[in-house]
């Protein structure tokens, strides 16, 4: 059996998929998680629980052999991470795949992208389970944010528009996370994942429209005015990071990694590849 945290969420609901289409025992485990329509595969097992709460988690983790862990977005310093440790040992958990950040590497002076996610890194390190580690850059469904004002007035506004990152698919993410939970040869491997090639966010906004086949207007924002947007969402010390990552990227955040192609023998996807699955949201 395989645990999957987050099993709603943008990797979660794809990395499911892959694990169940490939013939393992899956435990979909959420706040959220509920048997339904399109929620997962009808075969596999929902638990709700909260991260937040590990004793919550022991009845998915009982007799599992794997699990996959991130924070659920609640981030990595408001959980209690030996204590989540503790329960996937006692049932009996031996291999584990964390989905950490690139910024553990990129930005380690931030609290919010360094520290917490490095110290959530050192614990599954320390677990004495077999573990493998992925780090991520920018997703591409971040571009969720955007969806309300192309739907309703076709506009998309970001700052830094000419600045290019590798942001990756989700679903890259998830089927690299189902080979190391079901395949052996990734026990202490830390995967840095990108996308393929570096895109601004001028040229994403570019790419709805021409699946839209609709002008998008972009409208640049200041750093100003995207502080006080992602205000509604994130604390100070994440908007300082991000706004960081997203004007003034390191060499090695710009890089593209060749990790996806290596381990799954095809290309990364690409940003389209992501819009063109999920261009509903926008139309």
């Amino acid at each position: 059996m395989i645990v999957v945290t987050g099993a709603t969420g943008n990797v979660g609901r794809p990395l499911v998929e892959a694990l169940a289409a490939a013939g393992r025992q899956v435990t979909a485990v959420s706040r959220n998680a509920a048997a339904g329509p399109g929620a997962a595969p009808a075969q596999v097992r929902h638990h709700r629980a909260d991260l937040a709460s590990p004793e919550s988690l022991r009845p998915a983790l009982d007799g599992a052999e794997a699990l996959f862990l991130h924070d659920t977005g609640a981030g990595a310093h408001l959980l209690n991470v030996p204590a989540i440790l503790d329960a996937a040992k006692a049932g009996g958990v031996a291999r584990i795949v964390l989905l950490s950040s690139q910024g553990v590497a990129t930005r380690p002076q931030s609290a919010s992208h360094g520290a917490a996610g490095r110290a959530m890194e050192e614990a599954v390190r320390q677990s004495g389970a077999d573990w493998t580690i992925l780090r991520p850059g920018g997703f591409a469904s971040n571009a969720y944010a955007w969806a309300e004002p192309v739907r309703t007035h076709r506009t998309v506004a970001a700052p830094f528009g000419d600045v290019g990152l590798p942001v990756v698919d989700p679903a890259d993410i998830a089927d690299v996370a189902a080979i190391a939970l079901y395949e052996d040869g990734h026990a202490g491997a830390t995967y840095e994942l990108t996308g393929p090639a570096l895109t601004t966010p001028r040229q994403r906004a570019r790419t709805l429209a021409d699946l839209l086949g609709e002008r998008v207007d972009f409208v640049e924002q200041t750093a100003d005015e995207a502080r006080a947007q992602m205000r509604r969402f994130m604390p100070d010390p994440v908007i300082d990071t991000t706004l960081a990552i997203l004007g003034e990227p390191t060499p090695s955040e710009q890089r593209i990694s060749p990790v996806t192609e290596q381990l799954l023998a095809r290309p990364a996807r690409t940003f389209a590849d992501w819009a063109g699955r999920n261009i509903a949201a926008f139309r």
